[in-house]
């Protein structure tokens, strides 16, 4: 059985809206001809892909054929990028943007040579891996986290980098003016969270376990929003990487903590099903560099991860 292309990007296109008007449209093409194609699929298979009653919804057999009609869409990709010389491109969507996550990213990069990516901003983890489940992007950058059971399933992922994270706060802060702060010593500060406190996992269990009860949370507007919250409210604090500096107009003070030092894990992750052909050269990348720049460094005496993340310093 021959499958053409353009019947299976209609039905994944069709899977992926669950309308045909939208469905259409994304492909620049009439809702009849979008209706031709997947029932010449479905007579193709001789299986009904849709349930058109009241809607429209995938049948049984439709959830079996979409993840590897992705990854048929993905491979035809491949094989024109090898003819035409135009290289693979790896689609990796980042989160936790407020801490620059392409910082990372990019000099892990910068130690393979040319590798062409295309970079998205991702919502949040759960957003990420519903993307990189549906094949909408080939890999996930930022920190994981668990997801609700099930929403994970086929998902994995490598912790590449542990980043400490300084205490941020204003020239008129009680303790703005101390050299390095204990997690402790900020229990009577607001903590600044830069969204809905529910999707921060590692602010959540910061704050849990050096019991800092009052938590301020907002919408993430970005580096300038932070600066201006952070300056206008002696009691807040916020939490930062260590190495990444402040803009110069921030006039806001970077203090380390230590005893212990928060660690922030970040991990690439990507779908066991689909490994992208360029995964390994980048799991390699992110190794050299790590190594050279000891991003994975860790001790249960000085540092603090969340009980989370210590599972997967057992896998590297």
């Amino acid at each position: 059985m021959d499958l053409d292309l353009a019947l299976i990007r209609a039905f994944a296109v069709t899977a992926e809206t669950l309308h045909f008007g939208r469905a259409a449209e994304e492909l620049n093409t009439s809702q009849q001809t979008l209706s031709k194609r997947i029932a010449r699929l479905e007579g193709l298979l001789a299986v009904r892909l849709f349930e058109r009653e009241r809607g429209i919804r995938l049948t049984e057999a439709g959830e079996r054929f979409l993840p590897a009609a992705r990854e048929v869409l993905a491979a035809g990709e491949r094989a024109i990028a090898a003819v035409t010389g135009a290289g693979q491109v790896v689609r990796i969507d980042t989160w936790g943007h407020l801490y620059a996550p392409m910082r990372t990213v990019a000099q892990a990069v910068q130690a393979l040579g040319p590798v062409r990516l295309e970079t998205s901003p991702g919502r949040d983890w759960p957003s990420v891996a519903q993307a990189l489940l549906r094949g909408h992007t080939d890999l996930g950058f930022g920190r994981v986290h668990p997801l609700p059971v099930d929403h994970d399933a086929g998902l994995t992922h490598r912790l590449v980098r542990l980043e400490p994270v300084d205490a941020v706060v204003s020239p008129s802060h009680p303790l703005a003016d101390t050299d390095a702060l204990r997690p402790g010593d900020l229990r009577d500060s607001t903590l600044w969270c830069p969204a809905e406190l529910t999707r921060l996992d590692f602010l959540r269990r910061f704050a849990d376990e050096f019991q800092i009860a009052r938590r301020q949370d907002g919408p993430n507007l970005g580096l300038d929003h932070l600066v201006q919250q952070i300056r206008t409210d002696a009691a807040c604090f916020a939490l930062f990487p260590a190495d990444m500096p402040l803009p110069d107009h921030a006039g806001l003070r970077s203090i380390p903590l230590v005893e212990p030092t928060p660690l922030y894990a970040w991990s690439l992750a990507w779908r066991e099903s689909f490994r992208h052909p360029l995964l390994d050269t980048l799991l390699r990348g992110f190794t050299e560099i790590g190594r050279t720049r000891r991003w994975l460094i860790y001790s249960p005496q000085r540092d603090w991860l969340p009980d989370t993340d210590h599972t997967k310093l057992a896998v590297q």
